[in-house]
């Protein structure tokens, strides 16, 4: 209950004061390529039930049936304002939304798409046992993943066999820690991690 509340109350206030940020990023994306603001994605979230994700645009239309990872930092396939979003996180502040919707928390292991969920063993999907996140152990950690990836002749059978089961061990590490404690330690890591 009271993580549900410093979700609630924390989306709000971020959703009000970036509300500028958000708008200048939105009419910059539309600007530069053909398209919505925003990209929807299906991701699995608590209980294995699937919802659709909030994220600003940084691809041009119809990338993603072009593969679902990420390769490297000039992937041909992400826009200039793309390629800044992503750099700086900035593409994953409409997940806000999501938070305030009650679909994602602050804190949580990221959500996966079904793909790679179909690959959990019965202990890994104690990760959806718990409300997603926009921030986590994982994603600080692995925060420079694209570039890992591109460093790969088979990007996606690294993601599979080591990059994820390594993400999996720190949700679950997560899941045993998680207080109000936890949480704010993460959020104050990841926004050292991405001015680093």
């Amino acid at each position: 209950m009271l993580k549900r509340v410093f979700d609630f109350s924390t989306s709000l206030i971020g959703l009000l004061i970036l509300s500028p940020i958000l708008l200048l990023i939105g009419i910059i994306i539309k600007l530069e390529s053909k398209g919505l603001i925003f990209y929807r994605q299906k991701r699995v979230g608590l209980g294995g039930l699937e919802f659709k994700i909030f994220k600003f645009r940084t691809m041009l239309i119809g990338s993603d049936k072009k593969g679902l990872l990420t390769v490297g930092d000039r992937d041909p396939r992400v826009t200039k304002i793309g390629y800044f979003l992503r750099r700086y996180k900035l593409d994953e502040l409409p997940q806000l939304i999501n938070v305030f919707l009650g679909d994602m928390s602050i804190v949580g292991p990221r959500p996966e798409v079904q793909k790679y969920v179909s690959y959990y063993t019965s202990e890994d999907k104690i990760v959806l046992s718990v409300k997603p996140g926009i921030t986590d152990y994982a994603s600080i950690h692995f925060r420079n993943e694209t570039e890992l990836l591109k460093n790969s002749k088979t990007p996606e059978e690294l993601y599979i066999e080591d990059i994820m089961p390594k993400k999996l061990a720190l949700n679950r590490k997560y899941i045993l820690e998680q207080s109000l404690i936890t949480d704010l330690k993460i959020i104050l890591n990841t926004f050292v991690a991405i001015l680093k």
